[in-house]
């Protein structure tokens, strides 16, 4: 294709994958040095920038995102996946862990682009994925249509408006994804006190993504409060944050807590909790207390999110699991004597359930965890950057 001696052409797909969007490439078109990576990834996006005007993000932390897909020589997997968060005001881009969201959509860019052969129309075409980020191996169970991923379907997920084909996605051996153990303090709850005197109790769980879980009380909030009305208190907005990153310096992924939202803005996650109540979801639709186990608010680097992670619902559900963490005890669920135990996680734009599998009996033992979800392949083509930085990739 043509383009200016200024810029080369460099191929993409942007996909929706559950409740987020991110821009694909294949990393045999990237170069291998990771801080030049970083500059196409912000050339491509346009951070920093609140807008992010002159690139594909969306401006929201949910659409800023970028996965870098090859073959896996690993036994146990057909796919590398590469996840990356892209700040959108600074210049920041977060490596540490993994988007469950995202992860949904890495199975079908992976059959439509031809990295796994596509199984019989009307059939399932199981891709093994191998998250780089965190070592872990997520199973996506992909349906397909005229040799591609289908997109079609009847499945609805909260936070997407329309129908689709339905991805089911089992996450193995999730918990231990960065801290290496399902409590990375080694405790149920931990008190934090804060630069204004309160002591808030936490339970920090590792399964899918590390994840602080406070209680919506603790922090003289409801539970039932919409990303809008969060949005507006600043109050809250910093309280959250310092928790957050009095966590992180306890993880070992910065050594300051006022430098986590520069340093690990996406890691550890975070979010505040409450006892299943009726609660009005941002479309204006009501929620029954009796169709969730359990009140969920997360954020997404420093902002409320639209609806939920699936890495946090994935530790939200384990968390339920484990007697003694301030999850557990907001809850009157009990682990499944059938060693599956669904979990229903009430959020801003709906319901979110996950599936937690326990072997023998032990909620701490974690063989996977199940979620559902759908894609959506929404463009192919090429993306102009600086030629200095792609000139010399053959």
């Amino acid at each position: 294709m043509s383009t200016s001696n200024e810029t080369l052409p460099l191929a993409c797909t942007i996909m929706r994958g559950g409740t987020s969007r991110a821009i694909f490439f294949r990393a045999e078109n990237l170069p291998t040095s990771r801080p030049r990576i970083e500059k196409i990834l912000r050339n491509v996006l346009g951070s920093p920038d609140a807008r992010q005007i002159n690139g594909l993000g969306g401006a929201t932390p949910q659409t800023s995102k970028v996965a870098i897909i090859s073959l896996s020589e690993r036994e146990d997997a057909d796919i590398d996946y590469l996840f990356a968060q892209v700040d959108i005001t600074s210049e920041l881009i977060d490596w540490g862990g993994n988007c469950g969201n995202i992860s949904s959509a890495v199975g079908p860019y992976s059959v439509n682009e031809g990295f796994v052969k596509a199984h019989a129309d009307g059939s399932i075409t199981p891709v093994r994925i191998h998250n780089v980020n965190t070592g872990k191996i997520i199973v996506a169970q992909v349906p397909v249509f005229g040799s591609r991923a289908a997109v079609e379907g009847s499945t609805y997920i909260a936070g997407v408006p329309s129908p689709g084909a339905r991805i089911d996605l089992d996450f193995l051996k999730p918990t231990g994804s960065v801290s290496g153990k399902i409590l990375p303090t080694g405790n149920l709850q931990d008190d934090i006190k804060l630069v204004d005197g309160r002591v808030i109790r936490v339970s920090v769980v590792d399964a899918a993504n590390p994840t602080v879980f406070v209680r919506a009380q603790d922090i003289n909030m409801v539970g039932t409060e919409l990303p809008t009305e969060i949005e507006s208190r600043q109050d809250i907005l910093n309280v959250i944050e310092e928790i957050r990153g009095n966590v992180a310096v306890w993880l070992g992924l910065t050594k300051s807590a006022e430098r986590a939202s520069a340093e690990t803005p996406g890691l550890p996650k975070i979010g505040f909790i409450s006892a299943a109540t009726d609660y009005v979801m941002s479309s204006g639709e009501k929620i029954s207390r009796n169709d969730i186990d359990l009140t969920v608010r997360m954020f997404s680097i420093r902002s409320p999110h639209k609806a939920c992670q699936i890495t946090a619902g994935i530790a939200t559900g384990v968390a339920s699991l484990l007697p003694g963490t301030v999850v557990a005890e907001m809850m009157t669920l009990k682990p499944s004597s059938s060693g599956h135990t669904e979990v229903r996680l009430g959020h801003p734009s709906g319901v979110m359930q996950t599936v937690v599998h326990h072997e023998n009996g032990d909620p701490a033992q974690v063989s996977k965890v199940s979620v559902v979800r759908t894609s959506r392949a929404i463009m192919d083509g090429f993306v102009h950057v600086p030629r200095q930085l792609l000139e010399d990739i053959k």
